[in-house]
């Protein structure tokens, strides 16, 4: 038995290295036309909020195959359909490197959907992400207390990316930093709407408008950052 079993695990070894090599390679390339981002952190503005903060948005995971999912709403994870428009920013995250936790490379049959591999109980990307997943699909949503950005830490952390340790406020920095642009036309469009905002705020409202966009963005900072490092089990991940 064993000996079939380590027979196995040397022919799955052959398949992944030699047959399976391309297929991998291919699965790692973007396509934003396609919206396929894979093993990327995704983010894209959100309506109103990002008018008047333009770095806080709307984040999502993506499989090993590029597909997009983010918490969207009580009980619901969306796949395939970033909620929000399309991705403006991501961060392509390098699983060998990056991720503390051993992963296995996803098996995918030949319609290009996931298998799960016989005989380990070792985790793939995309095992990880289908925990994370299900586990969310049983939480209720809250801009304030679980949002998108919570499914998401809580993913990073499962996967052990530079050793975990992920909240809702490091995430949006590391994203607000790090985050690549998918063309100009999408900074344009995220940042459009602030300018436009401010503009006309500053003609029509003055000094009045600036102090209520610094009350808001000190409000809605000083929240995430008291419940997250203050109240610890205020902001659920």
């Amino acid at each position: 038995m064993e000996e079939n079993v380590g027979k196995g695990n040397e022919m799955k070894m052959m398949f992944d290295d030699e047959d399976f090599g391309e297929s991998k390679q291919q699965l790692q390339k973007i396509d934003p036309r396609k919206a396929r981002f894979p093993h990327c952190i995704v983010w894209t503005p959100l309506p109103v909020i990002s008018w008047l903060i333009p770095f806080i948005g709307h984040v999502g995971i993506c499989r090993e195959d590029g597909v997009i999912l983010d918490f969207a709403g009580p009980n619901f994870v969306c796949v395939d359909n970033f909620t929000f428009g399309a991705v403006a920013r991501y961060i392509q995250i390098n699983k060998d490197k990056d991720c503390s936790m051993s992963l296995l490379p996803t098996v995918f049959n030949d319609g290009d959907q996931y298998e799960d591999e016989p005989g380990t109980d070792a985790l793939t990307w995309d095992d990880a992400i289908r925990k994370g997943t299900q586990e969310f699909q049983h939480h209720s949503y809250s801009l304030f207390t679980c949002n998108c950005h919570s499914f998401v830490a809580n993913n990073l952390n499962r996967l052990g990316f530079h050793s975990g340790g992920w909240n809702v406020v490091n995430l949006a920095t590391l994203i607000f930093l790090k985050g690549r642009w998918v063309s100009t036309g999408a900074m344009v469009r995220s940042y459009l709407p602030f300018v436009v905002v401010c503009g006309f705020g500053l003609i029509f409202g003055g000094m009045t408008f600036l102090t209520f966009l610094a009350f808001f963005t000190f409000l809605l900072v000083g929240w995430f950052l008291l419940g997250t490092y203050c109240f610890k089990d205020l902001i659920q991940l």
